[in-house]
């Protein structure tokens, strides 16, 4: 299998603390920032940073659907990792003050993709709109901190 590799980073406008909270509550702030691509979305367990288990549908494209159960865990104070039980899919949430009120978050998703022609599209096309995704939804996450 090949690994694919989808990346982002946006400057958020408001304190690192602030941004790694919002981004780990899953009851509040990041259920209010995810973009249209994701439906179904319920808290199974905890609901804020390490401990919450999150479920929610994944459109990637209208025929693409992956239905995802997501574990989530802190590595350290600066990041956060969701781990998706029902795949290989593994997403690292990075937040770093980049100056007074104003934060970096990097996000980084890996996943065992396809092989053959089938892989060579997902590796070249995949990681372009997850990254879309991603920035969608850390700007919506921003528009809930200001």
């Amino acid at each position: 299998m090949n690994q694919v590799v989808a990346t982002a980073e946006h400057v958020v406008r408001a304190p690192a603390e602030q941004v790694m909270a919002a981004l780990s509550d899953y009851e509040g702030a990041r259920r209010r920032a995810m973009p249209e691509q994701f439906s179904d979305y319920r808290v199974e367990a905890g609901g804020t940073g390490a401990g919450t288990r999150v479920h929610w549908r994944f459109a990637a494209t209208s025929k693409r659907v992956r239905d995802q159960l997501v574990e989530v865990s802190e590595t350290d104070a600066d990041t956060l990792v969701e781990r998706d039980a029902n795949s290989s899919m593994v997403t690292t949430w990075t937040v770093r003050p980049a100056d007074a009120g104003v934060t970096t978050v990097a996000v980084r998703t890996t996943w065992n993709g396809a092989g053959g022609i089938g892989g060579f599209f997902e590796r070249t096309f995949a990681p372009k709109g997850l990254r879309r995704v991603h920035l969608d939804l850390l700007t919506r996450l921003e528009r809930e901190l200001t």
